[in-house]
C-alpha cells in the first residue's frame, strides 16, 4: 500500500473518487504495446521517489526500495492473479519494517521477508486469498490510520534532519521538544522548509495545468526540492548511496535461528496479514478502475508470495500492491501486466547505471512525500461518516489506531481484531425476551432470537423479576440459537422458581 492505500474490501473511495470515472479496458497484447510502454513510464517516475523514500523511512539503504520494486516489475508482474496491480515497497509498511530493524538487524529483515512469503504462497495454494476479504473494514482503516500517525510522527523529524524516537508514541510527545529544537537551529530551519515545500508542491500539483500534471507529483516535489538544495547549497542532510550491490545483503543461515524467538514470530504473522490484506483490498479496488478480467485473489497471494520470498533472499524490503502505483498504471492507458514488467525494467536500469542519482535527493524532500502519504492513510472523512451511522465500527477504528501508536503495530492489529469479533459476537447473540401476563393464568414468556452468555444477565434479570407465587410457561421455540451456557443458566432458574411452591415452569424447548 502507498502513498494513498487505504482501501476495503467494499471501499476504495478516497483512491477512486478522481478515477472512478476511468474505465480502462484491456486489449490483446499486439495491439497495447504503445499503451503499455507509455503506462510503464509514468509508473516508473511515480515508483522511483516512493521506493528511495520508503526505504530510507524504514531505516535501510536506499538502494533496497529499488530492489523491491524491481522483484515487484518483473516478478511479481509476471505472475497470474490481477492484470493491472504494481507491487513495491509501501508505506503502509514502513513503520512495521523500522521497528523489525531496530529490533532485530538487517539481516533477520531478509528472514522475516523470505517467511512472510512462503506463508502467503502456503495460503495461496490452500485457495485463502478471498477470506482476507471478510477481515473487518474498521481494523484494516484503524491499522492504516495507525501507520499513517506514526508514519508522520516520524517523518516530522526526518523534515527537519533530527534523530526521531523509537516508539511511535514517544516520536508524538516528542514533537513539542523538537519544534522548540528546530527554532534554535539554522540547519533544521532550512530542512524543515524544504520538507514543507516538497508537501506544498504535493497538495497543489493537481490544480496546475493538465499539461503540467503529466509529470508525477512526487516525482516534481522530490525533483523540485533536490534542484532548490543543489543551486542554493542547502546544508541538508542527502540520501546516503551504497552501491547497489553493495546494498543486497542475503541472510545467512545464523539469522534462521532468530525464528525460534516469539518476537521474530510475531512479526513475521504481522508482515503476512498487513501484506496480504493490502494487496488484495488494493486488488478490489484496482479492479473498479478497468473493465478487464478481474483478480483472482489466490492467484495475486501467491504472486505477491513468490515475490516477498525473492525480496527475502535478496535481504531487501517487503512488497505489497500499491494502489498509487496501480491507479497511475490504469489513468496512463496500460492494457496488460507488460507495462508493470517494463517498469521493473526502468528501475533496474536506474539502480545499475546511476545510482549516484540518489545522493543528491535531500532526506528532507523524501520525508515530505511520506508525510503527504501518510495523511492519505488516515480515513478521517469515512470515520465522519461511520460515526454517525455506525459508531461501534467508528469505535473499533480509532481503538485499532490510537493501540498501534501507545503499543505497536503487531499488537494495536490484535486488539482491532479481537474488538471486531467482540462486538460481531454482541451483535450476533441479540435476543428479545417478551413477557405476556393477562392477570390470570400462568404468565407467558417468549425469547426470540440467539440466546448467548453475552445477553445471559439481561435474561436472568427479566425472569427472577417475575412473580414466585405465579406458574411460569418459557417458550423458547422462537430461538434460532440457545449456547449451553444459557441453556443451563435458565434449567437452573426454572428448578429454583418452581421450587417455590408454585407448579412448575413449563418450557417448550427450540425445535
Amino acid at each position: 500500500m502507498d502513498s494513498s492505500h487505504k482501501n476495503t474490501p467494499h471501499t476504495g473511495t478516497s483512491h477512486t473518487a478522481s478515477t472512478g470515472r476511468l474505465r480502462g479496458r484491456l486489449a490483446a497484447p499486439g495491439s497495447s504495446w504503445r499503451q503499455d510502454f507509455t503506462a510503464s513510464l509514468v509508473v516508473f517516475l511515480v515508483a522511483l521517489p516512493l521506493c528511495v523514500g520508503v526505504a530510507v523511512a524504514s531505516g535501510v539503504p536506499a538502494e533496497l526500495g529499488l530492489v523491491t520494486g524491481i522483484v515487484g516489475g518483473l516478478v511479481t508482474g509476471l505472475l497470474p492473479g490481477s492484470s493491472l496491480q504494481v507491487s513495491g515497497p509501501a508505506a503502509g509498511l514502513t513503520v512495521l519494517v523500522y521497528e523489525a530493524v531496530q529490533a532485530y538487524g538487517l539481516p533477520v529483515l531478509g528472514v522475516i521477508v523470505l517467511i512472510a512469503g512462503l506463508l502467503q504462497l502456503l495460503m495461496g495454494g490452500l485457495r485463502l486469498g478471498r477470506w482476507f476479504r471478510a477481515i473487518s473494514v474498521s481494523v484494516v482503516e484503524g491499522m492504516l490510520a495507525g501507520i499513517g500517525l506514526v508514519l508522520i510522527a516520524g517523518q516530522l523529524y526526518s523534515l527537519a534532519d533530527t534523530e526521531a524516537p523509537s516508539s511511535g508514541l514517544a516520536k508524538i510527545t516528542g514533537l513539542p521538544g523538537m519544534f522548540a529544537d528546530v527554532v534554535a537551529s539554522p540547519q533544521a530551519r532550512t530542512a524543515l522548509c524544504l520538507g514543507a515545500g516538497t508537501i506544498a508542491v504535493l497538495v497543489l500539483w493537481k490544480k496546475l495545468p493538465k499539461p503540467v500534471q503529466v509529470v508525477p507529483a512526487p516525482l516534481a516535489a522530490v525533483g523540485l526540492a533536490t534542484l532548490a538544495s543543489a543551486l542554493f547549497g542547502l546544508p541538508v542532510a542527502k540520501v546516503e548511496v551504497q552501491g547497489l550491490v553493495e546494498s543486497v545483503q542475503p541472510p545467512g543461515l545464523g539469522e534462521f535461528g532468530e525464528l525460534a524467538s516469539i518476537g521474530v514470530i510475531g512479526t513475521v504473522l504481522a508482515f503476512t496479514l498487513i501484506a496480504s490484506a493490502e494487496s488484495l483490498f488494493s486488488a478490489a479496488a484496482v479492479d473498479r478502475l478497468h473493465d478487464g478480467p478481474r483478480t483472482q485473489y489466490d492467484k495475486e497471494l501467491m504472486a505477491q508470495g513468490a515475490g516477498n520470498a525473492l525480496c527475502g533472499l535478496l535481504g531487501a524490503l517487503p512488497m505489497t500492491a500499491v494502489i498509487v502505483r496501480s491507479a497511475a498504471n490504469v489513468q496512463a492507458g496500460a492494457r496488460t501486466k507488460a507495462s508493470r514488467v517494463l517498469h521493473g525494467v526502468w528501475l533496474l536500469l536506474f539502480a545499475a547505471l546511476l545510482p549516484a542519482a540518489l545522493g543528491v535527493i535531500p532526506v528532507a524532500a523524501l520525508a515530505g512525500v511520506l508525510i503527504h502519504a501518510g495523511f492519505k492513510l488516515i480515513p478521517a472523512r469515512e470515520l465522519a461518516g461511520l460515526w454517525r451511522e455506525h459508531r461501534g465500527e467508528a469505535l473499533i477504528l480509532v481503538a485499532t489506531a490510537v493501540s498501534i501508536v501507545a503499543v505497536s503495530m503487531f499488537e494495536g492489529v490484535l486488539i482491532g481484531l479481537a474488538l471486531a469479533i467482540v462486538k460481531t459476537a454482541w451483535e450476533a447473540s441479540h435476543v428479545r425476551l417478551e413477557v405476556v401476563d393477562k392477570g390470570a393464568g400462568p404468565i407467558q414468556a417468549y425469547l426470540t432470537g440467539n440466546a448467548t452468555f453475552l445477553r445471559l444477565p439481561r435474561i436472568l434479570d427479566t425472569l427472577e423479576s417475575l412473580p414466585q407465587d405465579r406458574p411460569v410457561e418459557l417458550h423458547l421455540t422462537g430461538l434460532h440459537h440457545l449456547d449451553h451456557a444459557c441453556r443451563t443458566a435458565l434449567e437452573n432458574w426454572a428448578e429454583r422458581h418452581s421450587g417455590a411452591g408454585t407448579e412448575p415452569v413449563k418450557v417448550t424447548s427450540p425445535s
